[in-house]
């Protein structure tokens, strides 16, 4: 497809994708209850000619286009889900939901993917099968497991998976495309201590399970700072601590829950492992039993190389070379349960421009976020880009 001829069309069809954009602004949806927004997009694919599945791990959405012999599969992934958070930009298509509003841009990652949607079904030139996937419930990192669990690559295989995300305070027109790890796994553990609770007065008789909780504290801090290299990123952040319900009374048990971050699967093992080592060696020396539970809630995100320079090259020719940073840090501590699906199937994941300066360069996860509609056609370009270059 010429890209002067794509970027015309792109450009012409933007305000209504912006309306779509908008509407789904307005009509936020939490978690796996995407209903308004899946049936929009069903029904849209539905218009263009995919063959669409509904009800994936919840309210997830497909839709499939075959064309050519060409025996390739190409998976591109936007998420529909908002957060829990009460809206104050005030804007003509702000949220109807009382606190509830896309604060990190789902809203127009899924309207990219339709915009380019249309372009592939309408004037694409490609030799395989694309599978659009929408996805339910990204901030609560249970929808792609949800999908997979629902037979997503089993039902809908792919060679190759992609994702975007819109990145606020680099300009739009810009993109940042590397390999390796790009965002952080996110797990979460639960440490219980128990020994014997008794009276204030005579703590003797009783095994004290709060001075164990307070060495581990302490010990848990050493993790980052004195096993982890200055070159690596690890957070290990205690949320919370909960212990007692008297000033007269020690209790029987006390518990704390972290958050662990890591940006590669070597060091999440060590990490996990040296926390484990810290609070079963702090726990004995004080007489208390402690129990773990370990959750991974999404594994590190990495980009695998060859399917990264598949992106870097659709980047490239919908952007122009100079709008493509390599050697910009996309690295970022947060999650992204799109991970899952680049733990089963290769790909990549990318950032876009969303804007600078106050409004357009507001962090995601803020009350005051809004995502940048120039962005719109400037995504679906590089996803048309990457289809046709992928499945040629």
């Amino acid at each position: 497809m010429s890209q002067i001829n794509l970027q015309s069309r792109l450009q012409a069809s933007n305000e209504r994708f912006v309306t779509i954009r908008r509407d789904i602004h307005a009509q936020p949806e939490l978690g796996l209850d995407t209903l308004h927004t899946a049936a929009l997009v069903t029904h849209l694919l539905e218009g263009w000619g995919y063959e669409v599945h509904t009800g994936i791990g919840g309210n997830g959405v497909v839709g499939v286009l075959r064309r050519g012999g060409g025996a390739k599969t190409l998976g591109l992934r936007a998420d529909m889900d908002a957060l829990p958070i009460l809206e104050k930009n005030g804007l003509p298509w702000a949220s109807q939901r009382e606190g509830v509003m896309h604060a990190c841009g789902h809203d127009g990652h899924t309207a990219t993917l339709l915009a380019a949607a249309e372009q592939i079904a309408l004037h694409g030139v490609f030799d395989g099968t694309v599978n659009l996937i929408f996805q339910p419930d990204e901030e609560g990192l249970t929808g792609a497991k949800a999908m997979m669990d629902d037979g997503l690559f089993r039902r809908f295989p792919c060679d190759a998976v992609y994702a975007f995300h819109n990145m606020p305070g680099f300009p739009v027109g810009q993109a940042i495309v590397k390999s390796g790890g790009v965002m952080a796994s996110s797990e979460r553990a639960r440490i219980t201590l128990t020994g014997r609770g008794g009276h204030g007065a005579m703590p003797e008789r009783t095994i004290d399970p709060i001075p164990a909780l307070a060495s581990i504290i302490t010990a848990l801090q050493t993790v980052v700072s004195r096993n982890i290299s200055t070159n690596d990123a690890v957070v290990v952040s205690i949320g919370r601590v909960q212990a007692g319900t008297a000033t007269n009374i020690i209790p029987q048990t006390a518990m704390l829950e972290l958050s662990v971050r890591t940006l590669d699967p070597h060091i999440r093992e060590f990490v996990e492992q040296r926390i484990r080592t810290i609070v079963q060696g702090q726990a004995a020396s004080f007489g208390v039993t402690a129990t773990i539970d370990y959750e991974l809630l999404a594994p590190v995100l990495v980009n695998t190389p060859a399917e990264t320079q598949h992106m870097l090259r659709a980047a490239q020719t919908a952007l122009g070379s100079a709008n493509v940073m390599e050697q910009v840090s996309l690295k970022a501590m947060g999650s992204e349960d799109f991970a899952w699906m680049l733990y089963e199937v290769p790909g990549c994941y990318f950032g876009l421009g969303n804007g600078t300066g106050e409004f357009n360069g507001c962090s995601v996860h803020n009350d005051h976020y809004d995502f940048n509609d120039e962005l719109i056609p400037l995504g679906a370009a590089c996803w048309v880009a990457l289809v046709e270059g992928y499945l040629c």
